[in-house]
């Protein structure tokens, strides 16, 4: 059940301002109702608010991801994704399963210690036969998809690549550097 001081969020990208505010101002990071995002589907939660305060609410311990960007210290609690405009040039951090309705990581486990990361480096006729399966995580493998499970890893983009943080504009970066703070999360779904 969702404590008191417990957080209701719709979205990964409302999940991670949460905690990147709870962190900023040195305080613990309150317990997630998870009522949508790709977290929320990875976990099975079916975004019902009552359930998160019922009994039948189930409450999970999960992983977050961090990641250095610029100097600066940020976090995501589904997936990250640097890429380029037309997803040739691919890196994909996921803790969860999902990206929209893609299946960009079907073996990320929010709760195994382990970022799954995958770098991908896509001709147009490459990039059309990983979408038409990557709805259905069929995409892998690929010999042109690197995968990856890590606690920790540094990436040399080469040049500067758009950055998401669970789904949400962050900016461009040359080179990121991945670690995941295992059970940092409470969540309930």
């Amino acid at each position: 059940m969702l404590p008191d001081d417990g957080v209701v969020v719709r979205s990964d990208a409302q999940a991670r301002a949460v905690i990147e505010q709870a962190r900023h101002e040195g305080r613990p990071f309150p317990a997630l109702g998870l009522l949508g995002g790709d977290l929320c589907r990875t976990l099975g939660g079916p975004g019902d608010e009552a359930r998160l305060r019922s009994p039948e609410a189930v409450r999970v311990a999960v992983d977050l991801g961090e990641v250095l960007l610029d100097g600066r210290l940020h976090v995501f609690v589904a997936h990250l994704v640097a890429r380029t405009r037309g997803w040739g040039h691919v890196v994909a951090a996921m803790n969860a399963q999902f990206v929209a309705s893609w299946v960009l990581g079907p073996r990320a486990h929010p709760n195994d210690g382990l970022l799954d990361v995958y770098q991908a480096d896509l001709s147009v006729p490459d990039r059309m036969k990983v979408r038409a399966r990557v709805r259905h995580g069929a995409h892998l493998p690929h010999p042109r998809i690197k995968e990856r499970r890590t606690a920790a890893m540094q990436i040399d983009l080469g040049r500067p690549r758009t950055v998401y943080l669970d789904g949400e504009h962050w900016g461009e970066a040359r080179n990121l550097a991945l670690r995941v703070e295992p059970d940092a999360l409470t969540v309930i779904v």
